[in-house]
């Protein structure tokens, strides 16, 4: 990504300058956006939904969980950032991921793609949450695709809005100011020149606007993330495509995406949501485990007993220390909110 000087006018020699979080938008939801491409997210990476089923088995536990709580047998699933219904899938169509006969599930798939082919008739496919669920709101890297402006600290030492070209040129443009100055500084306080930060203060917004409209049931963030006493100097956008790392370009060409501040997104929700309780952040790997997801390797024992079953427990063991090790998904973080409910997790 090459960096340009900022000049009198926003277009300048034909180019035209736009902040982050406009030329993200077009980008991956605009005509041709990435995310709207027919292959979907799982054609260029590989999400904790792909990595194993053991991962929609632990979501479906906690579905069971969540109705439990409610004490009702009927439950919504709400799907945040569908891809194309891979998870809805495990959920609903059977195998070791499926939940338990007797539950009945309402299954939404929130996303802006068009629904795809072949999907489950029992699955609402929609853009927007729907209003008044109740049940278990679930967003498995979702908020790290929803745009946000970029901000970095010019010589003077004034944080200003990064703006971009469609081929990735970035300059320095107006001085952050209004609300979301308000929120760097509790948030995210920048320091040195050429410090950067991701102003989440969009992603606080929809995290907000998704829970708010469970009527009752857990609503469950799990992203790449961080927390404020530890949040990264220069900024998180980064950019895939096929499974590799490539420059941040806003062509449509590949996924845009950022670390959220999950405490953030935490408090916006206690802040505009009633009848909140909880709000646990953990650890990828602690939530597995505490969902049933260990890893542990089976006993040799099995092995001469029933070899068979053997190989497949060492397989799972395998796919669970993937969903669980440390450096890689098992230190996504899982943000845990309830409306309604009993606050234990």
């Amino acid at each position: 990504m090459t960096r340009e000087a900022r000049g009198p006018r926003d277009r300048r020699g034909g180019r035209d300058w736009r902040g982050w979080r406009a030329a993200m938008e077009e980008a991956l939801y605009g005509p041709g956006g990435f995310f709207l491409r027919p292959e979907g997210p799982a054609g260029h990476f590989r999400t904790s939904v792909h990595a194993s089923p053991l991962f929609a088995g632990a979501v479906a536990r906690l579905l069971v969980r969540t109705a439990e709580e409610l004490g009702s047998d009927e439950v919504a699933f709400v799907d945040m950032g569908a891809g194309r219904g891979e998870l809805l899938t495990e959920l609903l169509t059977g195998g070791p991921a499926a939940v338990p006969e007797g539950l009945r599930v309402r299954a939404y798939g929130v996303e802006r793609a068009a629904r795809p082919a072949g999907l489950d008739p029992r699955i609402t496919w929609t853009d927007r949450v729907p209003e008044g669920a109740r049940g278990l709101l679930f967003a498995n890297e979702w908020l790290d695709n929803v745009p946000v402006e970029v901000a970095e600290v010019d010589a003077t030492g004034a944080a200003r809005y990064v703006e971009v070209d469609a081929g990735g040129t970035e300059r320095l443009g107006a001085v952050v100011g209004g609300a979301d100055a308000a929120w760097l500084e509790r948030w995210w306080p920048l320091g040195e020149p050429g410090e950067r930060a991701e102003i989440g203060r969009s992603r606080d917004e929809a995290w907000a606007a998704a829970v708010g409209a469970l009527a009752a049931g857990t609503a469950v963030a799990v992203d790449y993330a961080h927390l404020r006493a530890a949040r990264p100097p220069f900024g998180t956008l980064a950019a895939f495509r096929e499974g590799r790392e490539v420059a941040p370009v806003p062509d449509g060409s590949c996924d845009l995406t950022a670390h959220v501040a999950l405490d953030a997104c935490a408090a916006a929700v206690r802040a505009r949501v009633p009848d909140v309780g909880g709000g646990e952040i953990l650890t990828q790997r602690e939530a597995l485990r505490s969902l049933g997801v260990t890893g542990a390797r089976p006993p040799l024992a099995l092995a001469s007993t029933d070899p068979a079953g053997y190989v497949r427990a060492l397989a799972a063991a395998g796919e669970a220390a993937e969903l669980t090790a440390p450096g890689g998904l098992g230190d996504f973080l899982w943000l845990v909110q309830r409306i309604g409910a009993p606050a234990r997790y």
